[in-house]
């Protein structure tokens, strides 16, 4: 488990949090803000645990951030939507994918660090 990974899961479990404070009620609805910011808290919760090595939490934290970024994706088709929201869109979708990426990637270790 490469920690950088949980960093990034972790920062966007954070703005998912911030969700509900950042929407003006129709980008996203604020069922979907709220929703993202239930999804967020869970996150934050399984980071800590994976964190403390409790290997049983990557699976719910990856399934709750790439459903998280799934959310995301209507942002991309509506017609709508904000330009400053469907780049907010994309880079969280980019994160996730480098975040859940590096969590399911094996620690290395440096050359010579024993």
């Amino acid at each position: 488990m490469n920690k950088f990974g949980l960093v990034l899961l972790g920062l966007l479990g954070v703005a998912d949090l911030a969700t509900p404070l950042t929407t003006d009620g129709d980008h996203p609805p604020m069922s979907i803000a709220i929703g993202s910011a239930v999804i967020g808290l869970l996150s934050l919760v399984l980071v800590g645990l994976a964190w403390r090595g409790k290997r049983w939490a990557l699976a719910p934290l990856i399934t709750l951030r790439i459903a998280s970024a799934l959310l995301a994706v209507p942002a991309f088709f509506a017609s709508d939507v904000p330009a400053a929201a469907v780049a907010a869109a994309g880079v969280g979708v980019g994160m996730t994918i480098v975040g859940v990426v590096a969590v399911l990637l094996p620690r290395r270790e440096l050359a010579g660090a024993r």
